[in-house]
């Protein structure tokens, strides 16, 4: 793409003193990881591609299916049935075709989170689980990648940034995961889809800051409560 239209393309983001061309530039240079393309990592995507990051990557096993379509936003009726990755890749080179996606159709594992990460600047993880949020957690405290971490329930998210400058990571916040049965999921409670929409876009501004060398709190938890409709920080 010429110079000009990249300007064009990103003027929005340009004209903002804190960013302007050479923030920009590290955003188009960047290379993410998304864990997940699913009701958080959906919106993650979209941002993330519609800002220009250069390289984005999404990691998921999963296939469309109907249910997911009142929150993950970039899946379309059409992409039922498909793998996750294709749909998210078939969006994203309608929405910037200017981009590097990588779509890797894996099932993320302890023997292979460290391989999958190596290469990119930040992890963020959408995933819905305790066991796959503890294994991106290890490999990116191994690894001294950052990470973006974000989860949903009904009216409830939550959202942090690991491991960035020294920050602390999910074994601190959690030490241990509590037993599956007794963690609440979306199959069996159900969430609306605005909320990852609100938490994932909130997880993709926490990219596109550390990615700019903007401000970016660690050490911090904040739950965003929509059924009382307040927002709350716990530092830890």
């Amino acid at each position: 793409m010429e110079t000009a239209d990249i300007f064009k393309r990103y003027s929005r983001q340009i004209f903002i003193d804190e960013i302007g061309v050479p923030g920009q530039r590290k955003i188009n240079d960047a290379k993410v990881l998304v864990v997940g393309a699913g009701g958080l990592g959906s919106p993650v995507i979209q941002y993330l591609a519609a800002a220009g990051v250069g390289t984005l990557a999404v990691v998921d096993f999963d296939d469309v299916e109907i249910h997911n379509l009142n929150r993950q936003v970039i899946h379309r009726e059409a992409t039922i049935g498909q793998c996750k990755t294709a749909s998210a890749a078939a969006f994203v080179e309608a929405l910037n075709s200017q981009i590097n996606f990588i779509p890797l159709r894996e099932r993320i594992h302890a023997d292979n989170a460290q391989v999958l990460m190596q290469d990119y600047d930040i992890v963020v993880d959408g995933s819905d689980n305790f066991t796959t949020r503890y294994i991106v957690n290890d490999a990116c405290v191994a690894l001294g990648k950052p990470l973006v971490y974000g989860s949903i329930f009904a009216f409830e998210g939550q959202l942090a940034v690991f491991n960035f400058k020294g920050g602390k990571n999910l074994r601190d916040l959690f030490p241990e995961a509590p037993p599956p049965e007794d963690v609440p999921n979306c199959d069996r409670n159900g969430v609306l889809g605005p909320l990852p929409g609100m938490i994932g876009s909130m997880m993709a501004m926490q990219v596109l800051k550390m990615i700019t060398g903007l401000p970016v709190a660690i050490n911090e938890l904040t739950i965003v409560n929509t059924w009382r409709w307040n927002f709350t920080q716990l530092k830890f």
